[in-house]
């Protein structure tokens, strides 16, 4: 049986894309259940899930994070599991600014039964436009923390970034991976039960999928990529609202993961080498506004810096 989870904040009309590609899958045999989990959208999306889509298990929260609603779904499903599994299940863990392509879901299903030694697969991500968008990663190490992300990636070593993204091996190439983009998750009921959900009390958005990979594969579980499988990934259009909160969830997130994974110590050094680049920002900005360049988005963004400076990452 498989189930899909889908975690939606304010994007309604690409929350309904997702819904009607879900609906013209061919692997109706095996998809039994979509849970939509509305973290308190504003835009109408919960009534439109209820009018247009009854048979979606529609779940009403409040916004705890991205982690806490993809665990509020999995709740559903291990409860689902429990009363009428036939022995094979999955669960999907599936962005709302997504279109399944056709034939998706049964190339998921067959990767998993093809080898029972992968836990947590990821499909080829494209974006709207039809280019590959980078979904494999390897786990990141101090030095690519301090600079992914930042202003200073376009002065790192070219050979580290590559590394990272996996750019040594072809996109249309199946191969294991640390982690997988958090946009498609396609995981085993066993590794569920075994390994649990996301950590909800860590990371509200953002490493969270990093997190939970690792702890798979510390379970002994692999991790794969599949570009057998396609899905379009519109990328970012839920965090992207709200730009100051998301620049300190992301870097919040990062410092978390290191101290969770790494220790204190490699924490502590990143936490202090990005608020050194926010504050270099800033003046970068203070001096742009002086040279009389763009003067309203100058401010908006010093204002920004600010606030990640002030929760002080932590």
């Amino acid at each position: 049986m498989l189930s899909v989870i889908i975690v939606s904040w304010n994007v309604c009309e690409l929350l309904r894309a997702c819904l009607k590609s879900l609906e013209a899958c061919s692997c109706t045999r095996m998809l039994q259940r979509i849970v939509v989990v509305d973290n308190a959208s504003s835009d109408g999306s919960a009534n439109m899930v209820a009018t247009d889509f009854s048979y979606v298990h529609l779940l009403c929260e409040e916004n705890r994070g991205f982690s806490a609603g993809n665990n509020a779904g999995l709740r559903c499903v291990r409860e689902w599991w429990a009363q009428q599994s036939n022995g094979e299940d999955y669960a999907l863990l599936l962005n709302p600014d997504t279109v399944v392509q056709p034939g998706a879901l049964d190339a998921l299903v067959d990767a998993m039964r093809a080898d029972a030694g992968v836990g947590l697969l990821g499909p080829r991500l494209r974006y709207a436009d039809g280019s590959v968008q980078s979904s494999r990663r390897r786990f990141p190490t101090l030095e690519l923390a301090m600079v992914e992300s930042t202003w200073a990636e376009a002065r790192a070593p070219r050979a580290m970034l590559d590394s990272y993204t996996m750019r040594d091996v072809p996109d249309d190439q199946p191969c294991d991976v640390d982690w997988v983009v958090g946009a498609a998750m396609f995981v085993r009921r066993q590794v569920v039960e075994q390994v649990g959900g996301l950590d909800e009390q860590l990371f509200f958005m953002y490493c969270e999928e990093t997190d939970w990979c690792r702890r798979i594969r510390d379970a002994g579980w692999r991790i794969a990529y599949r570009p057998c499988a396609e899905i379009v990934h519109y990328e970012g259009r839920s965090s992207e609202q709200v730009s100051a909160q998301r620049m300190i969830w992301f870097n919040t997130s990062k410092v978390r993961y290191f101290a969770k994974h790494h220790g204190v110590q490699q924490a502590e050094v990143l936490r202090r080498s990005l608020l050194a680049q926010f504050r270099r920002q800033i003046g970068v900005e203070i001096l742009k506004m002086l040279l009389g360049h763009k003067w309203a988005m100058r401010r908006a963004r010093i204002a920004a810096y600010c606030a990640v400076l002030a929760s002080d990452l932590r």
